[in-house]
Formats: structure tokens, C-alpha cells, sequence
């Protein structure tokens, strides 16, 4: 199945992979070269299955939106599920996280989604969190001014530990924060209502859903 998927992938042209032209081409001309439109550009890192990603591009589609991750066979999920949607402001990019400044130019994106990822609980672990110092010091290089960051998880230590990060950065500003997104109603048109399989299971076994909103500048 998996070389099965990788061959869809290598055909179609939503996905930016390596071995395509594309690839690590497209800084600064996502909008022109590859959405053929002007529209903002948000991003999902670590997106899985794509289920974020393809929700949002359904419900937004005056925005453009991309999915990041290293695993092409859940690359192909979301990019198949976009195609039965027949959604065109949506792609996929199948690179590794900490590569991001190879795809994208500085101000380039105006928001950056973080749904669900690994919290890397040990410490030697720290900087591969998504939400450490040295991921958010790329997030600021591809963000606009002001452009906004989402986290969104099950993990309570991931959550603290992200809340005290960007509380700690000079020039960062936490917007919203909650420990129980769904007992704070009032955050959930932020936080968009849109559930990926993880956060459905977590739902399911009564595990609160933390969510943080912060910009970098």
C-alpha cells in the first residue's frame, strides 16, 4: 500500500516532495507559483493525516493552506481526501520539520497550526518539541508580522511548557490560552471546531483538549 500511495503522490500536483522540481523551489512564490492566487497562506506542522489542514481549506476557501509532514503514505490520506472534495486552495509538503526555512521565505505565512504533536516528554528531547525556542525562532523568520501560532493538545506538560516559552520570549504575546478548550466555549471559534482523529479519541476518553494562541512579533 505504502509504494502504492508514493507513486499517487509522485503524480499529483498538489504534493511537493523530494525529487519534484518543486522542491525547495518555492519560497516567496507559494502564492503565484503554486496557488495561483494572492491569498494568505497558513500552514499545519507535523499534519498527519492532513485532517486539519483539508477542515480548514474546506472552510476557508478565500485562504490558502498547507500541510507539512516527513510521512508520505498520511500525506496521500489528506491529499486524497482534498481531491474528493475538489479543493483547490490546499497542499502538501513532505519534509521534515526542522527544514522549513528551505520552503519558505521570510513573511511568508500568516498563521501556523500545531495540532497534536509528539510532546518528546524527555528532556534531552526539548529542542525536537515544536513548540521549543529553536522551532519558534523559525516559525518567526516565515511568519508576518503579527501572524499567529495555535497549539493545540492533549499533553498538559506540553502545554505548560509552551504557555512559559512564550511568555519567557522577549516580543511574543500569548493571545488566548485554556486547559479545557471545550469548557471554554467562548475560545473554540479561535481554536476552529474542527477535530483530527487524535483530538476525537482523546475527546472520547474524557482528556481535556489544551489549546494556546500567541504571536512571535
Amino acid at each position: 500500500m505504502k509504494l502504492q500511495r508514493f507513486a499517487h503522490n509522485a503524480e499529483r500536483a498538489d504534493i511537493v516532495e523530494p525529487g519534484k522540481p518543486t522542491y525547495e523551489q518555492l519560497g516567496g512564490r507559494w502564492q503565484q507559483e503554486f496557488f495561483h492566487n494572492e491569498n494568505p497562506i497558513t500552514l499545519e506542522m507535523g499534519c498527519g493525516k492532513g485532517d486539519y489542514t483539508v477542515g480548514l481549506a474546506a472552510r476557508y476557501p478565500e485562504r490558502n493552506f498547507l500541510g507539512l509532514d516527513i510521512k508520505g503514505d498520511r500525506i496521500w490520506i489528506g491529499s486524497t481526501r482534498a481531491e474528493e472534495l475538489k479543493l483547490t486552495n490546499v497542499g502538501f509538503v513532505r519534509t521534515r520539520a526542522e527544514t522549513l526555512l528551505h520552503h519558505f521565505a521570510p513573511g511568508e505565512l500568516s498563521e501556523i497550526w500545531v495540532t497534536f504533536p509528539d510532546p518528546r516528554p524527555r528532556d534531552r528531547d526539548i529542542k525536537r518539541r515544536l513548540t521549543s525556542p529553536r522551532f519558534l525562532n523559525l516559525y518567526q523568520q516565515v511568519l508576518r508580522p503579527g501572524g499567529l501560532v495555535h497549539l493545540k493538545t492533549d499533553n498538559e506538560p506540553l502545554f505548560d511548557f509552551t504557555l512559559e516559552t512564550v511568555q519567557q520570549r522577549p516580543g511574543a504575546t500569548v493571545l488566548a490560552h485554556t486547559k479545557d478548550l471545550y469548557a471554554t466555549p467562548e475560545l473554540l471559534p479561535h481554536a476552529e471546531d474542527i477535530q483530527t482523529h487524535y483530538e476525537r479519541r482523546f475527546r472520547a476518553e474524557g482528556i481535556p483538549i489544551k489549546y494556546v494562541q500567541f504571536t512571535l512579533t
